[in-house]
């Protein structure tokens, strides 16, 4: 036996310290390995200052048979997938004539990824391997982030694997390019066999007997059908087929350049968020009043008020802008009033409104002055009548002429009082809310 308690030293530096001489044990360089002097030493272990130390890292193996025993490492080499074995990886790149997965498992092998060298880590699946079916490019039968099951049919220089011949083997997962949920299969559409349950995405995949349960294929199930191999594609579905060849699905755009575009209900749409996790403000079409161009804003644009574009804005505020620039812009001002007044129609605030008054009596009085688009009477939380409400003309101009003409209708024994509303939603001389305003400006001042 070696002296257990030396330890070993290299360039009179001490390495790794004793190591019991057990079967299975994962040693590194330099480790000195307790065995006795009767073991036959193999590969990996040599003879340093009297002790047996490990010469690379690997699994410390002890064979022994009637006559003697055997140690030596077996060094952990990178693994190769070997044709036939079957891969589990995910589409990391869609070309003109291949997709690239990057390989995630190889069935009957234990964390094959942590040990996979850079040349095998990933296995290229030409077109014509897909599916039975002609497809001019491997983005017609699966996209990019597909989960694809496919089995070794070349492992040098490179992996290269096949979809065919098999049920089991295709896409297991696929997500919508356009929403990014998974995608369900469907029969609806000819010559398509998944679709999105949140928009109104259809697609065709090379699907596996395993979509939507991973690698592991339920018994009794067969999805081949709905890849219709052999068939020829529809008309529809044949022009949608990336015939131009180069890359025409390594994103979601891709659907939109190709002339699709999917929709997504606006219950779904997310909202964008600015950098303080509030809601970005919602973008408004509009006119720009000084150039007439079209232009964004950030707020619900108000008719007869100035609305800029970001240059005209620059223009006003540094003095730019001629007067005969503004008075044109005044004129688009008055304009947009004058039409924006007459599709809103008047309100008016009516007074002194008897109790249980009807929105068919007011009208009986009212409209003989002028059409009525709306009758509102306020209640109050118990339903009964405040004794006002408002009412709306069609037409402005004659709103405010009926106005003038019904400054002594009496309606139930009470004499109406009529006024246009203003802005805030009540009569010219305002409410309990405009007077406390008033006194509270009055203390201020």
């Amino acid at each position: 036996m070696v002296d257990k308690a030396a330890g070993a030293l290299i360039g009179n530096r001490p390495v790794a310290g004793n190591m019991n001489s057990l079967n299975g044990t994962f040693v590194t360089p330099g480790t000195v390995l307790l065995l006795d002097d009767d073991t036959v030493m193999g590969s990996g272990i040599g003879r340093h200052q009297n002790q047996w130390i490990a010469l690379c890292s690997g699994t410390l193996l002890m064979e022994t048979t009637t006559d003697e025993t055997v140690a030596m490492i077996a060094s952990s080499s990178p693994q190769i997938p070997q044709e036939g074995e079957v891969i589990i990886g995910r589409v990391s790149r869609l070309h003109s004539k291949t997709a690239e997965i990057q390989i995630l498992h190889i069935e009957g092998r234990n964390n094959p990824d942590r040990t996979l060298d850079a040349l095998h880590r990933t296995a290229d699946i030409f077109v014509s391997e897909i599916v039975d079916r002609f497809m001019p490019s491997p983005g017609d039968g699966m996209r990019s982030r597909d989960i694809v099951r496919a089995r070794v049919i070349q492992s040098e220089p490179m992996v290269k694997a096949s979809c065919k011949g098999d049920a089991s083997l295709g896409v297991l997962y696929s997500l919508c390019p356009v929403c990014g949920i998974f995608l369900e299969i469907s029969d609806k559409v000819p010559d398509q066999n998944v679709a999105c349950s949140r928009c109104d995405y259809t697609g065709y995949r090379a699907l596996s007997n395993g979509y939507g349960h991973g690698h592991i294929i339920p018994e009794g199930v067969d999805l081949s059908p709905l890849n219709r191999g052999g068939e020829r594609w529809t008309p529809e579905m044949d022009g949608r087929l990336g015939h131009d060849g180069a890359r025409p699905y390594l994103s979601p755009m891709a659907d939109y350049r190709r002339g699709e575009n999917h929709k997504m209900p606006e219950s779904q749409i997310r909202k964008p968020v600015g950098r303080d996790g509030r809601p970005r403000r919602e973008m408004h079409d509009t006119t720009c009043t000084l150039c007439g161009t079209a232009t964004k804003v950030p707020f619900q644009p108000t008719p007869g008020k100035p609305i800029r574009c970001r240059d005209c804005m620059d223009k006003v505020k540094n003095g730019e802008a001629s007067k005969e620039e503004l008075a044109k812009e005044r004129e688009v001002i008055n304009s947009m009033r004058k039409e924006a007044e007459k599709a809103a129609g008047l309100k008016v605030f009516v007074g002194g409104l008897p109790h249980g008054v009807t929105e068919e009596e007011i009208r009986e009085v009212v409209e003989p002055h002028g059409s009525l688009r709306k009758v509102d009477i306020i209640t109050d939380r118990d339903g009964n009548p405040k004794g006002f409400g408002f009412i709306v003309f069609d037409n402005p101009e004659q709103g405010r002429t009926a106005i003038k003409a019904m400054k002594d209708i009496n309606l139930g024994g009470r004499r109406l009082r009529f006024e246009e509303a203003n802005s805030g939603g009540g009569g010219k001389r305002g409410g309990r809310g405009d007077g406390r305003g008033r006194r509270d400006r009055n203390r201020r001042n």
